[in-house]
């Protein structure tokens, strides 16, 4: 009789086919989208932060491998240190610092991955480690937030608020719902333009890279109570719509709520991670001291998701409730 092989290995655990390599590359696939409209809106800026952090992810993803855990295989083929820069990118705005891209990549590197041995090993999302970093490190840069349509501007591009930053201040003000929609608006390169990010929502759906539960859940729960808030004081929430559409909301839910690793494992477990982080970015939005709360939201539902897994196991076959 022949002996088979078992290698035991840490999550994601893929089958039928599949592999990391390949759900890698095709969430790369749905970023595109975001990404020709975030170089269509901000010009060469989000292409100089782009690249910029995708080769330093990438590279201290290799220095980290090779150096310092002395590995054999380095691991920058699978795609996930690309994805990682990517999406670090989509977070920040279009004229940053490149030696504050390179800082940012070397902390989501190494402090949010490597220092937990790498992919399927971490507790929380890399880019938003990494972004969180670089707000507490360089938050007037963070909060500066260039004009679309300076094609070729960089660092000396004409800055506004976003449109979270006029809620309750100027409502007068804010942008139109096809404005925020087709990203004409500030804000970070990627999150700005929904159409972009829906389109790659579509694309993981399409080849089941992820379910809905997380993105529906979150955009539910978010609508749903900024849509109370909003009856109760109009003059001072911002309706569900706006929301929806402005900050990070879309970004995260899609790209990074739904990460394979730091996410639920059960479909019960998704639909409760997706109301607390739902919950969490609605009171750090209306409450909090910073107009935007996606970022936190995830990385608290993070850490609270081994939780999740436990609370929502699913029962052997056979086995006895107590």
């Amino acid at each position: 009789m022949m002996s088979q092989n078992l290698f035991i290995s840490t999550s994601p655990h893929i089958h039928c086919g599949d592999s990391v390599e390949r759900n890698m590359h095709l969430v790369i696939l749905a970023l595109v989208p975001a990404l020709a409209a975030s170089v269509l809106l901000f010009g060469i800026g989000a292409l100089i932060v782009t690249a910029t952090s995708v080769a330093s992810c990438l590279l201290f993803e290799w220095l980290i491998s090779k150096w310092l855990l002395k590995r054999e295989r380095c691991t920058i083929g699978d795609g996930s240190a690309i994805i990682t820069g990517i999406l670090l990118a989509f977070n920040l705005p279009s004229n940053i610092p490149l030696f504050q891209i390179v800082m940012g990549s070397l902390f989501a590197i190494g402090v949010g991955k490597m220092v937990f041995g790498g992919l399927g090993n971490n507790p929380f999302n890399p880019a938003l480690v990494g972004r969180v970093f670089m707000l507490i490190s360089f938050p007037s840069r963070m909060t500066s937030w260039p004009v679309p349509h300076q094609m070729l501007a960089y660092t000396d591009a004409v800055t506004a608020a976003t449109p979270l930053g006029l809620v309750g201040y100027q409502n007068d003000s804010l942008p139109s719902y096809m404005d925020m929609f087709l990203g004409n608006t500030g804000g970070s390169l990627g999150e700005t333009c929904a159409l972009a990010l829906l389109i790659g929502f579509v694309i993981l759906l399409a080849f089941r890279v992820i379910t809905w539960h997380i993105p529906v859940t979150i955009m539910l729960t978010v609508a749903v109570l900024t849509g109370a808030m909003w009856l109760v004081n109009p003059e001072v929430y911002a309706d569900p719509l706006t929301h929806l559409l402005s900050g990070g909301l879309m970004l995260g839910s899609i790209f990074m709520a739904t990460d394979y690793v730091t996410s639920p494992m059960t479909r019960k477990g998704m639909v409760w991670y997706g109301i607390g982080i739902g919950f969490l970015t609605v009171v750090i939005r209306l409450f909090g001291s910073y107009p935007e709360g996606m970022s936190f939201a995830i990385l608290i539902m993070n850490a609270i998701v081994p939780l999740i897994n436990n609370w929502c196991r699913p029962k052997h076959f056979g086995e006895v409730v107590k």
